[in-house]
């Protein structure tokens, strides 16, 4: 592939993911100015942001920091919340055959749910390129650092995103994404299964599992679903 390929390729995944990006920007703002009132340090917060990531984690780590630090809890909690990127991985593996060891390691390194649903999408009408890949991920991971260091200095005087409308940008988000992938009835079943899943086990259950037992659902309706009909040509 040509350099001028794989160039218009990070342009496009950049394009793509920026409006996503941006949304994330108060939420990394929040991240960082609860960090700094959890007395984390700046620093130690830019740092977090850098080799982790995952911003659910993320914000339940900064949650129940104290000090000490209660060390084997927080590795519980982000293992949990974290369990649904095995669903992920899972469901971009078989269209990344392509890409090279050292790149798919990059790959599970910049995964993220908005990047995931942003890569999927792209999955149904074109390859996936490691360009456009690393132009989704690089695109969130690069404004999500700077959103968060950003955070930290400006500490209380930003206000919750709850007080301005802003949690519910990211669920408004994700059903924008959902709807992108509801080309024909079959993802019907496959989102009602996966909603009904996820309502039932945070109902009885709470918790955050219920983001696990919503895809495994979604995966059983899907994988229960007929063989898709090919049109005769």
């Amino acid at each position: 592939m040509s350099m001028s390929s794989v160039l218009r390729d990070v342009r496009l995944g950049v394009i793509g993911i920026l409006p996503i990006a941006l949304a994330a920007v108060p939420f990394g703002l929040l991240l960082g100015s609860e960090a700094v009132r959890r007395g984390l340090s700046p620093a130690e917060i830019s740092l977090m942001s850098l080799i982790v990531f995952a911003g659910s984690a993320q914000f339940l780590t900064v949650s129940i920091w104290s000090h000490p630090a209660p060390w084997a809890a927080l590795a519980l909690a982000a293992f949990l919340i974290n369990l649904r990127h095995v669903l992920m991985s899972a469901s971009l593996s078989p269209k990344l055959k392509h890409f090279r060891s050292s790149q798919k390691a990059l790959v599970a390194f910049l995964l993220a749910d908005e990047i995931w649903a942003l890569n999927e999408r792209r999955a149904m009408i074109h390859q996936i390129t490691p360009g456009f890949y690393f132009g989704t991920a690089l695109g969130l991971y690069v404004i999500w650092l700077a959103a968060t260091i950003a955070g930290t200095v400006l500490g209380e005087t930003l206000p919750a995103p709850e007080t301005i409308g802003f949690d519910f940008v990211f669920a408004a988000l994700f059903i924008s994404l959902v709807t992108g992938f509801a080309k024909t009835w079959r993802a019907l079943p496959v989102v009602i299964s996966s909603l009904a899943a996820s309502l039932l086990f945070k109902s009885v259950f709470g918790g955050t599992g219920f983001i696990v037992a919503g895809g495994l659902a979604g995966m059983i309706a899907a994988a229960l679903l007929p063989p898709e009909q090919k049109e005769a040509p």
